[in-house]
């Protein structure tokens, strides 16, 4: 019988199979094989035989070994520094992926203009061409004498020029248009994505020059390419945000040089991205006033506390089952808050839709959100207006009880700082907090009742 000229890779793992499997027998994966030729990777191309070379003379004492206090580049915006942990280290290779139009090529644009003024930066394109950059870089306002451009798809004459060149910092834009001539799969395929990041993460290793990568993302939101692409770089960075919003938010997903907690938030203008250095007031602008069903939770990315808006609507449905309909809060952990209040407090709305929409396309993914979620709930079933100077946080367990939460002081110094006059805390935290430090009033509640009884 003929061999089969495919082989079928795991789009998560790398696993190979001769034929397709709907499950992947490594990983566990659903739907992730891809077909692509066999005898594509360069490691099955090469028949030489291999030999063994003794490492020792190479083997440093962690003592030996120098590092200097210059390890970090200034990207030149707060936001993005403070995601990838104080600045680019040297010798990194870092993923940048996001939706597109999204704003990943702009901001490495502006870190350009930056960079340019005391670094030399490479930037590589394989989707452009050297004049639609420069009238891209017009439009930014990037004129730095620093920055050199390459239009290229050779990953292996783009890792050669890099190496020669030796610039300070090098950004290709992006993975998924290079390709390295002897592998025989187009671009963007598995193989050739992840042997090109093997290339430029060796480059990047070898010449201590920081790489900066743009990688598209599939149709549900992951970076395209295989998972193995990612335990390759050193960090993974994510643009979110709404198409038809302003705002996108920065996120760390892998970060071997700093935290994974930080978020970094910026606003799209007609002159590129603009740092947000107060996402609180930004999130909170707009809030309208003596309406049921609002209120302000406070939440925790990395070691910034940040207030956005919880609305809430519950409606009669007209549906025999009704509509859950949730947007930035986790739909499981809603319908759990809404079987605690049927439970616990009688509150029931079995013949209701729900509609819940956490403001300005953020994310309220921490447990210190399912007290306000739940607040704004009963004012809006209630239809009793909650303080707009009222601020809570909490974690809401099966009993109707609220559990206590971490970083209470940077929670209320945040509440305090932007103008709120009273915040709902739970009880348990009491131990940790000093009302006479605060100008704030401080309300501890142990059940969702207390919590309830504070609404008029």
């Amino acid at each position: 019988m003929a061999k089969s000229k495919y082989i079928y890779t795991c789009n998560q793992c790398g696993y190979e199979s001769s034929k397709w499997n709907g499950k992947c027998p490594s990983c566990g994966a659903w739907n992730s094989f891809e077909e692509e030729l066999a005898g594509s990777s360069p490691a099955a191309k090469g028949t030489a035989q291999s030999f063994s070379t003794d490492l020792s003379d190479k083997i440093l004492e962690l003592e030996e070994i120098g590092v200097d206090d210059d390890v970090r580049y200034d990207t030149g915006i707060g936001e993005l520094n403070r995601v990838l942990g104080g600045g680019l280290v040297k010798g990194s290779l870092v993923l940048l992926g996001g939706e597109p139009g999204i704003g990943k090529s702009t901001i490495l644009l502006q870190i350009c203009q930056f960079l340019g003024e005391e670094h030399s930066v490479l930037y590589v394109s394989g989707e452009e061409s050297a004049r639609q950059i420069k009238l891209r870089a017009q439009r930014l306002g990037v004129d730095t004498e620093n920055l050199y451009i390459l239009t290229s798809t050779d990953a292996e004459s783009v890792a050669e020029t890099i190496s020669s060149c030796t610039p300070d910092i090098a950004i290709i834009d992006s993975i998924q248009t290079m390709s390295i001539g002897r592998i025989a799969s187009s671009p963007g395929s598995l193989t050739q994505v992840r042997e090109c990041t093997n290339l430029f993460m060796h480059t990047a290793k070898s010449q201590e020059i920081p790489i900066i990568i743009v990688g598209h993302v599939n149709k549900d939101g992951a970076i395209a390419g295989p998972k193995v692409m990612e335990h390759i770089v050193d960090a993974v960075l994510c643009f979110e945000g709404e198409r038809h919003q302003s705002y996108r938010l920065l996120r760390a997903v892998k970060n071997r040089f700093g935290s994974t907690n930080e978020i970094g938030v910026f606003e799209m203008i007609d002159k590129g991205l603009r740092e947000v250095e107060n996402p609180s007031q930004m999130l909170l602008s707009g809030r309208p006033h003596n309406v049921s069903g609002t209120c302000v939770a406070c939440i925790m990315e990395g070691t910034r506390p940040i207030l956005a808006e919880v609305q809430a609507l519950a409606a009669k449905t007209s549906y025999s089952a009704p509509r859950r309909m949730v947007t930035g809060f986790d739909f499981n952990r809603l319908n759990i808050i809404i079987a605690v209040l049927e439970k616990r407090l009688g509150i029931y709305l079995g013949a209701l839709d729900v509609y819940l929409n956490i403001v300005g396309g953020f994310k309220l993914d921490e447990p210190a959100g399912d007290l306000p979620v739940a607040m704004a709930l009963y004012s809006g079933i209630m239809d009793k207006q909650i303080d707009e100077e009222l601020i809570a946080f909490g974690e809401i367990g099966l009993g109707g009880e609220i559990r206590s939460v971490s970083h209470i002081a940077q929670r209320i110094r945040e509440a305090e700082r932007m103008g709120f006059r009273t915040c709902v805390v739970p009880k348990q935290c009491m131990n940790n907090v000093n009302p006479g430090d605060y100008s704030i009033n401080i309300i501890p509640a142990d059940s969702l009742k207390q919590a309830f009884e504070i609404i008029k």
